[in-house]
Parts: C-alpha cells; sequence; structure tokens
C-alpha cells in the first residue's frame, strides 16, 4: 500500500498507518471480497480542490466529493494485484464527519472502507446494490470498532 499526503491538513501520512492498515486489514479478509495475494493499492490525501478537478474530470461532476476510487480492473474483470487508486478529500471529511457528530477517524474509516469496497466492484447506483454495500461497510466497520454510520444518518 502507498500513501501520500498531496494537499490539505493530512499532516504526516505515517500517522494514519495504523488506522488505514487496521481498515484495509478488515477489508482484505472478507471471504466476499476474494482479496488476491499481494494486492497492492494506493491511497491518496487531499484536500477539497484537487479532489474537485479529478471529479469533474473523471465523473463529469463540478464539485468537490469525500472519496473517490479508481478500480484497475475493469467492470468484468476480477480485482488484482494492482486493486487500484483511492483519493480521500481533507475538507468534505471534516465538513461530514462534524455534521454528523462523528470523529474525523471514524468518519475516514468509513470512507477508506467505502473506497476499497468499489474497488472490488461495489456500488450504489440503485437501492438493491446500495442496502448490499452498506450492509457490508457497516460489518466491516464493526470489526473495527467503528459505529455504524447509517444508523447516526437514519436518526
Amino acid at each position: 500500500m502507498d500513501t501520500t499526503v498531496e494537499a490539505g491538513p493530512w499532516g504526516d501520512p505515517e500517522a494514519w498507518r495504523p488506522l488505514i492498515e487496521r481498515v484495509v486489514a478488515a477489508v482484505a479478509v472478507r471471504p466476499e471480497l476474494d482479496v488476491p495475494d499481494a494486492a497492492e493499492l494506493s491511497l491518496l490525501l487531499t484536500d477539497d480542490a484537487h479532489i474537485r478537478i479529478l471529479n469533474a474530470t473523471w465523473r463529469g461532476r463540478d464539485a468537490a466529493t469525500n472519496v473517490l476510487s479508481f478500480p484497475s480492473a475493469g467492470d468484468d474483470e476480477d480485482p488484482g494485484p494492482l486493486l487500484g487508486d483511492v483519493v480521500v478529500a481533507h475538507e468534505t471529511t471534516d465538513r461530514e464527519a462534524r455534521a454528523d457528530g462523528r470523529t474525523f477517524e471514524d468518519h475516514f474509516a468509513h470512507l477508506l472502507v467505502h473506497g476499497l469496497l468499489h474497488l472490488f466492484g461495489f456500488d450504489h447506483e440503485d437501492d438493491a446494490e446500495a442496502e448490499e454495500m452498506e450492509a457490508l461497510e457497516t460489518e466491516i466497520l464493526a470489526g473495527i470498532g467503528v459505529a455504524d454510520p447509517y444508523a447516526q444518518a437514519d436518526d
């Protein structure tokens, strides 16, 4: 796993390594994902300005977002060993965490799980896909001690 801080107030990427490794390990052990041996991924920690450019370029949406995923595998391919890239924006993550009354770290963990699941082909384009993805996110997060982010959103 390669973690790079490109922009924003993330500080030293090594400070985030323990949380990132916990999240990645919790995702990697999920049997339904069939994570390949020696899998690799890139994590870019950035700011709203850069993620807005990426979002506009790759998704046609001229707005900042919290997380973007760029799977290496095509739609009909199994992922790996190079899984792809996940990009997280600090300001949006912080704003959403505050709005939901969550810690930055817990929300970051949720976004990282969410982004990683996208690398394995999970999506939320329709209600059935969203329910499946949210349930898996909730299980993974519970395994590392993070409360269900969707339960808070429903309150």
